[in-house]
């Protein structure tokens, strides 16, 4: 754009100019102008990601909501998305690797809709997984890697299962109801912390009383 523009204050010159020199050192400079303009690689097309972005438009909502099953050879998630089955196939994308899934779904009623599976329980195929469109649902397949049961999606679940189930699975059971009143405490609202506060005090003057051998 500015070489077009120089070039053009040079023609302008051009047509002013009287002296020989003046008229020659113009010319040389028009010439060398041209060359450089001719010579100028095409405008690089858009960055691939950049115009990804641009053809998603609307805003991006991402998915939270799912179900899951399994059979001997696949793991399979089912996203419900009103309508999908309208869209073209490749505004349904998935991106598998060994141990995770992306799903996106491109302009969906003026939508983007994102779901990322990060660390799955175990490896899966990703020459073996794919993805199904079914009426307002999709289904993501994960071919496992091999044929064996998963007691859950990914490993953050596994830990959080195997965390809670260490918090009750005690050899001491007032140790486990311990736990549990804690876990209560922690999560209950103001009502439920009164009531324990209560049968805790209670638990405590009986217990001093002698009339209950077991500290709770």
């Amino acid at each position: 754009k500015q070489l077009q523009k120089d070039l053009e204050e040079v023609k302008e010159l051009l047509t002013k100019a009287t002296r020989k020199r003046l008229r020659d050192v113009l010319m040389t400079e028009k010439h060398k102008l041209e060359l450089e303009l001719k010579n100028q690689p095409p405008p690089k097309p858009k960055d691939a990601a950049e115009e990804e972005k641009s053809s998603l438009g609307g805003y991006t909502v991402k998915i939270n909501n799912y179900g899951w099953d399994q059979s001997d050879k696949f793991i399979k998630i089912y996203i419900s998305l009103n309508g999908v089955q309208k869209l073209p196939a490749e505004n349904v994308q998935v991106n598998f690797t060994e141990r995770s899934f992306d799903l996106l779904v491109k302009n969906l009623n003026g939508k983007n809709y994102t779901m990322t599976f990060n660390n799955l329980l175990k490896p899966i195929s990703v020459e073996g997984s794919s993805r199904k469109i079914k009426t307002d649902t999709v289904l993501v397949m994960c071919r496992k890697k091999r044929e064996e049961k998963w007691e859950c999606l990914t490993q953050v679940e596994k830990e959080s299962k195997e965390k809670e189930k260490a918090a009750y699975d005690t050899s001491d059971p007032s140790e486990g109801l311990m736990n549990l009143l804690k876990k209560m405490y922690a999560e209950g609202d103001d009502e439920m912390k009164r009531t324990i506060n209560k049968a805790w005090v209670e638990s405590r003057e009986k217990q001093s009383k002698g009339d209950i051998p077991m500290d709770i």
